[in-house]
């Protein structure tokens, strides 16, 4: 059964849509119409015999003689029965029932109940009307003929007709739907497919349909944005250790050509303690502290190492904290995270201020200091790897330029950002805002 049943989402869906019509419109015919059609048919054929019998009782009245011809005429006006009497006659050999035929179960057992005498019955179904002979008294038959709906339900095929009417209409519409539905899931998984293979898309993919599908496209996009930014900034990393390693190796070249005193041996060593802190850089940017677990950090104990650090560089630091201290997050990429921002904070201003505030759904960290600040023209570009700003000043103490860059991956690892504006204070406002 699983072999055969559809693979794709579309069928899955038309199946949960029509299997349920289907089972509701079959227990609908096979219960309601079944009591509908036996109860209708039962109530018209009581009518029609009890016509029946009131014209034998007044045929066989003993008071006062009854004029046959107009009894005949009065029960084709008044009762829609055409009547003949026919003397010296017998029943015709009976007919075989048909094994599912309300009609001739029902209406026989109405005149064998009332009327109480020999009949035969004519229920074709290829005629309009239904043919009733009864035996009588003195070799009498009584043949009475009248329209067939009169004994049975003969409309109900209306209500069957709008039923499936109906159902189809639903069915249309839910297909509709369902292609509406469908059709951006498909365009998630071209554009998945499409990005798996290293190729652009012919149209930009965006997110529509429900919200499911919408929060599952947002994801892709983010996930894609994360992905290419993190392949731009390897390349832009490998650029610039080539470089800068290229750069520091001909500076060792030239010293080792002209090494005579002291004073170069000490460059030398200058070298290799720039190389190595360069190279630390590269490698806490290439790690990008994805492996950490998630653990307990308290912010209060954090602002305070903060303040000590800040205090040793001769600092003016002041913090807040308003709601719970204790978060979740991965302990030790944040910390280095605040400490980041923090660090440049005390590196080009006199005052610094950091305040953090966390409801219920997020948790924001303001880092204000009195400082140069950065143009707001260029507070998108610091945050690319290896960016310098003009006057040769360096956004991190390495000089390798990654001090923002690495903050902001930080950020963006746990589901947040980090935005650059102006402060209070005068300089720079770095902004950290992350989900909780």
């Amino acid at each position: 059964m699983r072999r055969n049943l559809p693979r794709g989402l579309f069928g899955r869906s038309l199946l949960i849509v029509i299997l349920p019509m289907i089972l509701l419109q079959t227990i609908v015919a096979a219960v309601f119409m079944e009591r509908h059609w036996q109860m209708v048919t039962t109530r018209l054929s009581w009518a029609v015999t009890s016509d029946i019998g009131a014209l034998i009782d007044l045929l066989h009245t003993k008071t006062t003689p009854v004029d046959e011809a107009e009894l005949i005429s009065i029960a084709q006006k008044r009762m829609g029965l055409t009547v003949t009497l026919t003397d010296n006659a017998t029943l015709p050999a009976p007919k075989p029932v048909p094994p599912f035929s309300i009609l001739d179960t029902t209406l026989a057992r109405q005149i064998t109940e009332q009327i109480k005498r020999p009949f035969w019955l004519n229920t074709s179904d290829e005629s309009k009307f239904v043919e009733i002979r009864i035996q009588l008294n003195n070799n009498r038959v009584m043949t009475v003929v009248t329209r067939r709906d009169r004994t049975y339900a003969s409309n109900t095929h209306i209500f069957l007709i709008w039923m499936v009417g109906a159902s189809l209409v639903l069915i249309a519409i839910a297909i509709l739907f369902l292609r509406g539905q469908i059709r951006p899931i498909l365009a998630l998984a071209k554009a998945a497919e499409s990005f798996g293979k290293g190729q652009k898309p012919e149209t930009p993919y965006v997110p529509r349909g429900a919200d499911e599908v919408r929060r599952a496209g947002l994801a892709f996009l983010q996930m894609r944005e994360r992905i290419e930014r993190q392949m731009e900034q390897r390349t832009a990393m490998l650029t610039a250790v080539s470089h800068d390693l290229r750069t520091v190796l001909t500076r060792f070249r030239l010293q080792l050509a002209i090494a005579e005193t002291p004073k170069d041996i000490e460059n030398l060593n200058r070298d290799v303690d720039d190389m190595n802190q360069m190279l630390d850089g590269y490698m806490a940017f290439a790690r990008g502290q994805v492996d950490e677990q998630q653990g307990m950090l308290d912010l209060a104990a954090l602002l305070d190492q903060l303040r000590e650090g800040a205090e040793l560089h001769g600092k003016t630091y002041e913090s807040a904290i308003y709601g719970p201290t204790q978060i979740i997050v991965r302990p030790n990429s944040f910390g280095r995270l605040v400490t980041n921002l923090v660090a440049n904070a005390w590196r080009y201003a006199d005052h610094i201020r950091v305040e953090a505030r966390r409801t219920d759904r997020f948790l924001t960290i303001t880092v204000d200091d009195d400082g140069p600040g950065i143009p707001e023209s260029m507070r998108e570009e610091v945050f690319k790897p290896f960016f310098r700003l003009d006057e040769a000043r360096n956004l991190d103490d390495t000089g390798t330029g990654l001090g923002l860059a690495i903050a902001r991956d930080i950020a963006r690892i746990h589901g947040g950002n980090v935005t650059l504006a102006d402060s209070p204070l005068g300089g720079l406002r770095a902004i950290i805002r992350i989900p909780i």
